[in-house]
């Protein structure tokens, strides 16, 4: 098949995995103790030694990390080789304060690439696609992933990074892209760009690999209508790697991790307990192949569910359900708990574009939350009787949703800022 579906590993069976998982995780935990003091004291705190670790039954006796262990160890106290046998960092986009930064060795380039590559080619990518890479490049994690992985496949890569519209659309179409990689509300701003200009005939996509945001299936078919693709959704985070820790195969239910080279758990994010399979909590991964920077028993903050179902691809890596908010930038308004995600999908439900903001306030000691909506070309001509009816229906379908009022507030088109990068879709002004 394509160079870089490796049926022998990803249709590997529970039980050879398991044999590869507990090889490595063995001699991953002996590599941290050997040369992470900042993990083996917190090893040792909790009585534990490598000794006590056969294999992933035992996973649970280590202690886990978080970001915040992440940014006390800053910048070189998690780093588990030599500087001189390292080779690139990367950092996360969004951080405050001291930022999480990230180590790779050669070989821990080379994996991260097999990843990336894997998910290309699950998205029926060959070395005749042109990879259209519109990711952030630089310290961002999602250019580098998707155009090392690009190239492995064989795929002619253009490195486009994110912004420009003009440029993005002329080499598109010039060049006849047939897979985009970038983050879905740049995905959904590229192609309102494209009806714009009328250039749908000329546009040659046949799929699309879109992460690094939350979003929603409406958000999907929606991405899948205007462009006329297939779009299949990518996870990772900076501090396992970066895009690639998992990804969707054509059946869509799910993203395939890669369990040769990360173990995933899930766990009640307030007691730490492992949940069986099928239960809804956090993600938590554990490296088994990374060099520089092996994370063990990493909080992603991720809410999501795994599942071993078999899959119609053929592949048997535990699929992970796409991520359905974090506990950590979960709103909690009015004591209701709520996730821009919801937000997401009422408004497309409702045929409005994904452009909006969410801004949290407090007034006289209570919770408010407005909900700002860009218009249609279409509606925005309508009377102001008619936008006011359109506002109260869309009240009525969040509440609906979310279980507590939302102030709706109808807005010219184009007046949200277009995000090209992740997308900003929550003011809350309760922390200013």
């Amino acid at each position: 098949m394509e160079r870089y579906y490796q049926p022998e590993i990803e249709t590997a069976s529970r039980e050879q995995m398991l044999v590869w998982q507990n090889e490595r995780l063995v001699k991953q935990v002996q590599h941290v103790w050997d040369n992470v003091p900042y993990y083996r004291k917190k090893m040792e705190e909790k009585g534990v030694t490598p000794g006590d670790i056969h294999g992933v039954e035992d996973l649970h006796k280590l202690p886990f990390l978080t970001k915040d262990d992440l940014r006390e160890a800053y910048p070189y106290g998690l780093l588990a080789k030599p500087l001189g046998e390292c080779v690139r960092i990367q950092s996360t986009s969004g951080t405050t304060g001291r930022r999480v930064v990230a180590f790779y060795t050669q070989h821990d380039v080379d994996l991260w690439e097999d990843c990336c590559a894997r998910a290309i080619v699950a998205a029926g990518g060959t070395k005749e696609d042109v990879c259209h890479v519109s990711y952030g490049y630089g310290l961002f994690t999602g250019g580098p992933g998707l155009n090392g992985g690009s190239h492995k496949v064989g795929c002619l890569t253009l490195p486009m990074s994110s912004g420009n519209t003009d440029r993005q659309l002329q080499f598109m179409t010039d060049l006849g892209s047939t897979i985009l990689c970038c983050t879905p509300s740049y995905a959904a701003y590229l192609a309102e760009s494209i009806h714009e200009r009328g250039l749908q005939d000329q546009i040659k996509l046949k799929a699309g690999i879109f992460g690094a945001e939350a979003w929603s299936e409406e958000m999907r078919r929606d991405i899948e209508n205007k462009l006329g693709i297939k779009a299949y959704d990518i996870y990772g985070l900076t501090e396992t790697s970066g895009p690639g820790v998992s990804f969707e195969c054509s059946e869509q239910t799910g993203m395939h991790i890669n369990e040769d080279h990360f173990i995933p758990e899930i766990i009640d994010p307030d007691t730490g307990e492992v949940l069986p399979e099928g239960s809804k909590g956090e993600l938590v991964f554990t490296s088994i192949t990374k060099e520089a920077f092996p994370l063990l028993r990493y909080h992603t903050r991720d809410i999501c569910v795994l599942s071993r179902k078999k899959c119609s691809c053929g592949r048997t890596h535990v699929k992970m359900s796409k991520p359905m908010g974090r506990s950590d930038d979960m709103l909690i308004i009015r004591g209701v708990n709520v996730f821009p995600s919801q937000i997401e999908t009422v408004l497309l439900e409702q045929g409005y574009p994904a452009n909006y903001v969410m801004i949290v306030d407090r007034v006289n000691n209570s919770d408010t939350l407005e909900v700002q909506v860009e218009m249609t070309a279409e509606n925005f001509s309508d009377s102001l009787a008619q936008i006011t009816e359109k506002e109260k229906a869309l009240v009525s379908a969040l509440k609906a949703m979310l279980g507590i009022y939302a102030k709706v507030k109808l807005v010219a088109p184009k007046s949200i800022t277009r995000s090209e990068g992740k997308a900003v879709r929550v003011i809350d002004n309760r922390k200013i």
